[in-house]
């Protein structure tokens, strides 16, 4: 593959050395495309001998290649790392005053971005508009890691490490035909013939007109489960129930989009009537208020709240495992799950397999940088009698790939046995 390593002027522009490192030992061809900021870190020599290839912030040289316009369109790749907030800044607006903002006008491959930045500079408007703005245009952007930054203060914003930048980055290039993460085979078209369903994100229960109960899934998982499913092959139904990322526009043959769990129910249900395999990747909440008023609570100073009752919302994934919609279906669930002092997170994710009768349950632990909100996963596949089937961790992506491998191989009758009723 051919990657073009774009790096900005920060001072964790000594990682991207690493990165490249890590990406030229997997076989891939990098040529980096550093800012001027970024060559008062680390010198062009330092870039050139360990690419191969010349690495210039500058337009006119080697002006009979036209650079500013061959490196985008010549790259199966794109990663920015560090991406600085002013590179964010200036790739939001469009802007080509450099090397690498000109080649990230040009490309029209993945294009990876890893912020890093001071926290405050992190979470500014400005910088969360510009994130947002390039999310919307199909970039994908790998959250940054919390903990020490350049001087003595620590919070969000540090450049996540180069192996976990390299496994995002792969992750997102894999398209059918093509190598993905360096392993050299085409996609298996494993699921071809089949119709998928996936819901993902988390749905909210209104509290009155403006409030809701939700909970922090962003639905890159179920994203990464339904692009995954459609590349081998599936006819994929997307059921998104309040996504944070972008969709991008080949990840699914259908997508419905929902905010309760009770629409989230009314849609999967929908879907699966035809489907070979349901995967319920949605947080799906387990409440929601009993009654809602029509207009929005008001504040009553000197007054305590009014209490909101709760009630129960169906378990859609157990009346799925319970009530198949078509013969040989497999109903595939996820458990996010956190230990406590009744048990780890492996012991309640089988408790819950054995309750909900799913083939398979992708039992995940969340917190700590990993599960909601992140790019990172890591899970343990139950059978429905609690037993361990295969484990994934990595990128979403990574982990989207693993699961549909343990699906094909230990779930689903082999095409012949496709049922068409």
């Amino acid at each position: 593959m051919r990657i073009v390593l774009g790096v900005s002027g920060g001072v964790a522009a000594y990682k991207a050395v690493l990165l490249l490192r890590l990406l030229r030992e997997q076989g891939h061809a990098v040529r980096v495309v550093p800012t001027a900021a970024a060559l008062r870190f680390v010198g062009a020599p330092t870039w050139e001998a360990l690419s191969g290839e010349p690495a210039t912030d500058q337009v006119f040289e080697d002006v009979e290649y036209v650079p500013h316009v061959a490196l985008g369109q010549g790259a199966d790749l794109v990663v920015v790392a560090p991406a600085t907030a002013d590179l964010l800044a200036r790739a939001a607006t469009g802007r080509a005053d450099d090397l690498l903002t000109s080649t990230l006008l040009t490309a029209r491959c993945p294009v990876v971005m890893a912020p890093a930045m001071h926290t405050e500079m992190w979470e500014h408007p400005a910088t969360v508009a510009n994130v947002a703005t390039l999310r919307a245009r199909g970039v994908h952007l790998i959250e940054p890691a919390t903990g020490r930054l350049t001087g003595a203060d620590s919070g969000p914003g540090r450049l996540p490490e180069p192996a976990e930048i390299a496994r995002f980055a792969l992750g997102v290039a894999r398209v059918p035909g093509s190598t993905a993460g360096g392993a050299g085979a085409p996609v298996a078209q494993d699921l071809a013939g089949r119709r998928v369903v996936v819901s993902a994100g988390g749905t909210r229960e209104p509290i009155d007109p403006v409030r809701f109960i939700g909970n922090r899934s962003s639905g890159r998982q179920g994203v990464a489960l339904a692009q995954a499913a459609r590349e081998r092959g599936a006819h994929v139904t997307l059921v998104a129930a309040n996504l944070t990322v972008p969709v991008p526009p080949d990840v699914a043959d259908e997508v419905v989009e929902v905010e309760t769990t009770a629409e989230l129910r009314d849609a999967v249900r929908g879907a699966a009537a035809g489907a070979d395999v349901v995967v319920m990747a949605a947080a799906v909440a387990d409440f929601r208020p009993a009654s809602v008023p029509g207009a929005k609570i008001k504040k009553v100073a000197g007054s305590e709240p009014a209490p909101i009752a709760l009630v129960e919302n169906p378990d859609v994934l157990a009346e799925l495992a319970r009530h198949r919609l078509r013969d040989s279906q497999v109903v595939v669930g996820f458990a996010a799950e956190t230990g406590d002092d009744a048990g780890s997170v492996l012991e309640h994710g089988r408790a819950k397999a054995r309750r909900k009768g799913a083939d398979l349950l992708a039992v995940n632990a969340v917190g700590s940088g990993i599960g909601f909100g992140t790019s990172m996963n890591d899970v343990t596949l139950l059978d429905g009698a609690g037993g361990v089937v295969a484990a994934a961790s990595g990128t979403k992506r990574e982990v989207a790939d693993a699961m549909w491998d343990a699906v094909v191989k230990h779930a689903l009758p082999s095409t012949g046995d496709v049922s068409t009723g």
